[in-house]
């Protein structure tokens, strides 16, 4: 099961390399991309169980959607920098929260 999750990351992170190499946001974008490495890290070391990983994935794809939506126009405004950066934060800190909070994957 936790070679499956892991290929499917490892994919997911290169077809969003495709995507990324479009876009006007690189700072934005290599951090999002270090802080899903950071998710599959936890998730194939035991850190992190299921439930955590997709709620954690699930908040990159927010940050994501949110940097869609400011491209929509083609210029990414500071102001928008700024909503995605503060987003960035939070889910940086939930995502060391969860990754050091003793409840990773169980093991049997």
């Amino acid at each position: 099961m936790k070679r499956v999750l892991v290929a499917m990351s490892g994919m997911t992170l290169m077809m969003s390399g495709f995507v990324y190499g479009q876009t006007e946001t690189p700072m934005i974008d290599q951090r999002q991309m270090t802080q899903e490495q950071r998710i599959d890290q936890g998730m194939a070391n035991g850190q992190l169980n299921r439930r955590e990983a997709t709620r954690l994935g699930r908040q990159q794809d927010r940050i994501d959607h949110m940097e869609n939506k400011a491209e929509t126009d083609g210029v990414v405004t500071r102001k928008e920098r700024a909503r995605i950066g503060a987003a960035q934060n939070r889910a940086s800190r939930h995502i060391a929260r969860e990754k050091h909070d003793r409840q990773g994957a169980r093991r049997r």
